[in-house]
């Protein structure tokens, strides 16, 4: 007896405690239909970085995983969010990050596996580097916009990794257009961002972008509609 009670003090003091649970948030309903949602594009077998489609694959990266996307390094969005508004915006709500912290700092756990969701099916993650019928306006720190243009979308050209850049658009008029505000710059993750509508920016339109010279930017405006019974061509 006195040896089995050692054999089984030995065998308990090598097994990892289980985290203590404290949360009803689980893997199979809350946080895997987000992972379906913002993540496995990139994380899943056969993919471009770890699968996280599966609570035995995702579980052992759960405290890295908190610490992505509570320092907003993932999903790769980098978009501050709330000062342009854009399609198909990939970058992971408030809510959504507050729940993973408390999914992880409540031990994690799997839940009922039958509540596992069908697999997604799978989308790019990025959209077209520059919308179809377009023309590329390059921007670089201070200038105006010589022609009217209807704005579709936006992308960094020329920007160094780390930067963090705001860009408006101040109209003739005296209103603000909020362009774009990139957080720590990653070009690996660099992205066309498509306005969730298009607007207009009138011939004079200022561009300003904080800090000066921080780098150039592409707007891509849409193409004019052709006047009835006009046959194109350059003038």
């Amino acid at each position: 007896m006195i040896r089995f009670a050692i054999l089984v003090v030995l065998t308990a003091s090598v097994i990892p405690a289980h985290d203590v649970i404290t949360t009803k948030i689980t893997f199979s309903k809350e946080i895997v239909r987000m992972m379906n949602k913002r993540c496995i594009t990139c994380h899943r077998e056969g993919g471009v970085a770890f699968s996280l489609t599966t609570y035995d694959a995702a579980r052992p990266w759960a405290k890295a995983i908190k610490e992505e996307v509570d320092s907003r390094r993932m999903p790769p969005w980098q978009a501050v969010k709330g000062f342009a508004e854009f399609k198909d915006d990939r970058g992971l709500t408030q809510e959504e990050i507050e729940l993973i912290d408390d999914w992880v700092e409540g031990g994690a756990p799997e839940g009922e596996p039958k509540y596992m969701p069908p697999a997604p099916k799978l989308a790019g993650w990025q959209d077209p580097a520059a919308p179809r019928g377009s023309s590329e306006v390059v921007i670089a720190s201070q200038g105006k916009i010589e022609a009217g243009a209807r704005v579709m979308a936006i992308r960094a050209k020329d920007l160094k990794k780390g930067a963090t850049v705001q860009v408006i658009a101040a109209r003739p008029d005296g209103t603000i257009q909020p362009l774009l505000w990139l957080y720590q710059y990653n070009p690996d993750f660099a992205r066309t961002y498509y306005y969730t509508a298009p607007f207009d920016l009138p011939a004079g339109t200022e561009i300003e972008m904080s800090p000066p010279g921080a780098g150039t930017f592409a707007l891509f405006a849409a193409a004019p509609k052709k006047k009835p019974g006009a046959t194109g061509g350059a003038r």
